[in-house]
């Protein structure tokens, strides 16, 4: 990955996985994916980050869990080293996690899987799969929400209606570059994605990440969380599901965290950060880690001996 993409220092650097791995979606896309920490004997963590991000920005995770996890993340398609494909809907979304789960699991194995934002729709759109069903026996949903995203979305600073919904499609979707992180960049991302009070190196590392994403790639995606209406998912979710969100979140506000809660079928806590915006695993990390580890310890299952499969 380049420097380009991430920081290169401090505690969001990501850390340098223990193996490298591709996995092939059901449309032949194929997807980056990184293993951290112990082969054997742990609970196996799996991360779907969010729109324009990456692996790189569950390092703060990474870094903490893979002491005694297995963590497993990896790139959307198009988003850091997984290249760009031509199909962009929430069922790529499921395909691609369904190969990663293939891919990095055997047998029986269990893990939880967190998903951040998109990576948090990839699992609504998951949630009925037999791979799924199969493997995965806990959620973490950070700053996520199911449907009515554009709707809902606070980052234009108007009154709810049909001017601000237009006019949060144009901005959500522009297809201008975002050009290289000046300080006017970090401002405007801090505005939009994360709460005022999001340290400098907060705030340079989640820039450095949302920069990297190709504008192409953006703007495909943009049109897909447009339309999402992954409800029927959230029904579908029945495994113990925790969910966390910040009140400032202008991207998925409250109000989508509280729609989740009211409608899984087994909600196991939810978690409303007072001032943090939409970046919430970068933004409050240890918190984040700690409820993914509290997940791992009450309901992930290992057998000695389970091991990542071989091969790329």
């Amino acid at each position: 990955m380049s420097r380009l993409m991430h920081v290169s220092s401090g505690r969001f650097e990501p850390p340098v996985p223990v193996r490298e791995l591709t996995a092939t979606s059901a449309d032949g896309s194929r997807l980056h994916v990184e293993v951290h920490g112990p082969e054997e004997g742990v609970p196996t963590v799996v991360l779907a980050h969010g729109w324009t991000c990456s692996t790189a920005f569950w390092a703060a995770q990474i870094r903490e869990l893979a002491v005694d996890h297995r963590v497993v993340a990896y790139d959307q398609r198009g988003h850091g080293r997984s290249p760009a494909a031509r199909a962009h809907s929430t069922d790529v979304l499921a395909d691609d996690l369904d190969a990663v789960l293939e891919k990095t699991l055997r047998g029986g194995e269990k893990a939880v899987v967190a998903g951040h934002s998109m990576g948090g729709m990839a699992v609504l759109a998951a949630a009925s799969r037999a791979r799924f069903r199969e493997h995965v026996v806990a959620v973490l949903l950070c700053s996520t929400g199911s449907s009515r995203l554009v709707g809902e979305s606070l980052v234009v600073p108007m009154r709810a209606g049909r001017a601000r919904t237009w006019l949060t499609r144009k901005v959500l979707g522009s297809r201008a570059p975002l050009g290289p992180v000046t300080p006017t960049a970090r401002r405007i991302l801090k505005y939009a994605t994360m709460g005022a009070g999001s340290a400098p190196d907060m705030v340079e590392a989640c820039a450095r990440i949302v920069h990297a994403c190709p504008r192409g790639v953006r703007h495909a995606w943009s049109e897909v969380l447009d339309t999402l209406d992954l409800d029927h998912g959230v029904r579908e979710l029945a495994v113990p599901t925790a969910v966390v969100v910040g009140t400032a979140d202008r991207m998925t506000p409250p109000v989508h965290a509280r729609g989740l809660v009211a409608a899984l079928p087994q909600c196991v806590g939810s978690t409303e950060l007072p001032g943090l915006g939409h970046m919430t695993p970068v933004e409050a990390p240890e918190l984040v880690s700690a409820k993914i580890r509290e997940l791992a310890a009450a309901y992930a299952q290992f057998s000695q001996g389970d091991q990542v499969k071989e091969g790329a």
